[in-house]
């Protein structure tokens, strides 16, 4: 790592303790001299320093990696993750793990290691096009989902949606999620879509408590275009990665695709270590709601 590439250290600005732990790794590695550190709110603004970063340490849980890929998506820096969260499934380490381990991303990136790998994870792009036109007004992008639902309380939306320029169905439903494989683990599964080896390449089409339309969810490929626009009368916001982005406007219509940015953390476990996390984070909340299994003798 030259001395102008930096490392940046985020931290999740509702948990101070994230805070700390980040500066305590600076003091401890001696990083005084390369590392800068802000909250992952205040990454919009960090333009400048992100030209220059080499290495991006997300200290939080999956929301504030998310909130961190999304404002550094065009940078092409990779993340390490430390978990302080709940689930996690998007962090490498532990704050145990990460004084001892985090010098071998370190390497990684200034002169490489052989066990570090980087792993690529696609991400989505929803364009919001006002009705009539074909230029959006608003352009995000996402690495768990991109959600159209009603922003009205308790009240059902009805969304045209359509794939390749086809018309797939009018969906009665709480919303409809597309999701990367990454956000197969997320709001995706709890409305019933399958689970999908995150490095996977594909979209996810899944309705929120449908009415009416398709019930199940449907897997796309990865160049597939998703259109989805409001019925008449139906108000609309439209959400990624779990943030409020805009208030539909009558007549507009979100348009999804793959993104051209995408999502780069560096790991130091192989890609089967995904099935071993699954069952540490989901696997035992299942196996805790069976009474054990009686022996067969």
């Amino acid at each position: 790592m030259s001395y102008t590439e930096k490392i940046a250290f985020v931290h999740n600005s509702q948990v101070p303790e994230t805070e700390k732990v980040a500066r305590s790794l600076i003091m401890s590695l001696n990083l005084q001299n390369r590392a800068w550190i802000c909250s992952a709110g205040e990454l919009q603004v960090k333009s400048a320093d992100l030209e220059t970063t080499s290495l991006v340490v997300v200290v939080g849980g999956d929301g504030t990696i998310l909130r961190t890929i999304r404002a550094i998506s065009s940078y092409n820096a990779p993340v390490v993750g430390i978990n302080m969260g709940k689930v996690g499934f998007m962090a490498e380490l532990s704050p145990r793990e990460a004084l001892e381990r985090l010098p071998e991303f370190i390497d990684f990136i200034s002169r490489g290691n052989e066990k570090i790998r980087v792993e690529q994870r696609m991400m989505l792009e929803a364009n919001i096009i006002p009705a009539g036109q074909n230029e959006p007004r608003l352009s995000v992008h996402a690495l768990n989902d991109v959600t159209v639902g009603t922003s009205t309380v308790s009240r059902l939306i009805e969304l045209n949606t359509s794939v390749n320029h086809v018309h797939l169905t009018n969906y009665r439903a709480d919303a409809v999620i597309v999701s990367t494989a990454t956000g197969s683990t997320g709001y995706a599964l709890s409305a019933g879509g399958p689970i999908v080896f995150p490095e996977a390449q594909m979209m996810i089409l899944q309705p929120v408590a449908a009415h009416t339309g398709l019930r199940d969810g449907l897997i796309l490929a990865p160049d597939s275009v998703v259109e989805l626009e409001a019925s008449k009368g139906y108000q609309a916001s439209v959400s990624a990665d779990g943030f409020v982005d805009s208030q539909l406007e009558p007549g507009e219509r979100v348009a999804i695709r793959k993104s051209p940015y995408t999502a780069r953390f560096l790991r130091a476990h192989q890609p089967d270590f995904f099935y071993t996390a699954l069952n540490m984070r989901l696997g035992l909340a299942y196996r805790s709601q069976r009474p054990p299994e009686e022996p067969d003798f």
